[in-house]
């Protein structure tokens, strides 16, 4: 286990962000293994295991950006906020060139012909969002989260309609939905639109003030019964289908299936159904998660404290293990030399590949970040913070 004795530590938070680092490497590593070529997610075309295996990682954007929020919230009790906001602002212009840089790189291994602004992209520039609106009240920061979060679904009808990437569009069209655009300089795929993001990370923020000016006992509860709350109001809203969602649920050819379609929420952009559907659960565990312990705790506890390091390191890893896996078939390491939605036919292996591959790569680092959690718990250096 890794010794981490600062006051401000909350285990409970870097179990939720470990163990939802965790999960999204199977997407990824299934993203370069299998034999797949259509979304896991279409219905026509899936089976259970393939669409659970995709299902699943939903969880991990929101989860994650929302306790990014609460990271920035757990400073603010330690950094004045000229000082807080410089470092939301300067962390999240770091984040986006690592975006454009090292984790372009590590999904392409070669100079991209359009760059993908993906998880890391939206992390960074809903941090330099949260650099001014922690100078707000409140009152008016749970007012900016809320609206954003709850209402944006109301974008997809009017100003903001759906876009794909046959063409390109102009850069504000796809603050909210995913595209193509040529506005910034360079070709940028938006496969995470800035809205909702940035009305998520501040409510995080306000979530903080759960563990800061709460005891224990009482913080569960509140933690619980809210999660409670959320998942009670994504059935109840999905089964209405009249908002929250552009994308209804519908029957299918048996009875799992059309669970499976009532739980098929529209992640690109984030519905609001997609957020409640995710989050409830999170909040749930995040809760649950104060009562546990154990060997296996710790271990997702040490990959939620580096989850910077974890994240470059795994990209690097499935990828570099593809191009091993490629050879193997004998198609050749150069044929993955590309993004993952362009590997080529006939390369690929069955899911159950992909699950073993999974978990070798998760053990594989686990030292790596164990050494790394060690090193920033004993150490201050303040460039150990962007890691």
């Amino acid at each position: 286990m890794t010794t981490d004795t600062r006051a401000h530590r909350h285990t409970s938070i870097d179990f939720l962000r470990g163990l939802v680092m965790v999960i999204m490497a199977l997407d990824h590593v299934r993203d370069f293994f299998t034999e797949v070529r259509f979304d896991p997610a279409d219905l026509s075309q899936t089976d259970s295991a393939l669409f659970l295996t995709r299902w699943i990682t939903h969880f991990c954007a929101p989860v994650f950006v929302l306790l990014a929020g609460v990271s920035a919230g757990m400073m603010a009790s330690r950094k004045s906020k000229p000082e807080l906001s410089g470092f939301l602002l300067s962390r999240g212009l770091w984040l986006i060139f690592i975006e454009i840089t090292v984790v372009a790189f590590a999904w392409q291994f070669t100079v991209p012909w359009a760059f993908p602004l993906q998880v890391i992209w939206v992390i960074g520039i809903s941090m330099i969002a949260l650099a001014g609106i922690i100078w707000l009240p409140t009152w008016a920061i749970l007012t900016f989260g809320a609206i954003v979060v709850l209402g944006h679904n109301l974008l997809d009808y009017g100003l903001f309609p759906m876009t794909d990437f046959t063409r390109p569009v102009p850069f504000w069209r796809i603050i909210h939905a995913s595209g193509f655009t040529l506005d910034l300089g360079i070709p940028t795929l938006m496969l995470y639109p800035i809205i909702p993001w940035v009305g998520l990370m501040p409510l995080g923020y306000l979530l903080a003030k759960l563990y800061l000016h709460m005891e224990a006992e009482a913080r569960q509860k509140w933690l619980i019964r809210g999660g409670l709350a959320v998942i009670a109001l994504f059935i109840a809203l999905r089964a209405i289908g009249l908002y929250g969602d552009p994308q209804p649920w519908s029957e299918q050819k048996d009875g799992l299936f059309t669970v499976w379609s009532f739980l098929n929420t529209l992640k690109y952009p984030p519905s609001l159904l997609f957020l409640m559907m995710t989050l409830g659960p999170g909040l749930l565990l995040l809760g649950l998660a104060e009562r546990w312990r154990g060997r296996l705790y710790d271990v997702f506890v040490t990959f939620g404290r580096v989850p910077f390091f974890y994240y470059i390191l795994h990209l690097y890893l499935i990828h570099l293990i593809a191009l091993a896996a490629a050879e193997m078939q004998g198609i050749g390491w150069q044929a993955l030399l590309t993004p993952f939605w362009q590997l080529p036919q006939g390369y690929g292996f069955p899911l159950w590949v992909a699950w073993l591959v999974w978990v070798g790569v998760v053990v594989a680092l686990y030292p790596l970040c164990r050494w790394f959690a060690g090193l920033k718990a004993r150490r201050k250096d303040w460039w150990l913070s962007y890691l």
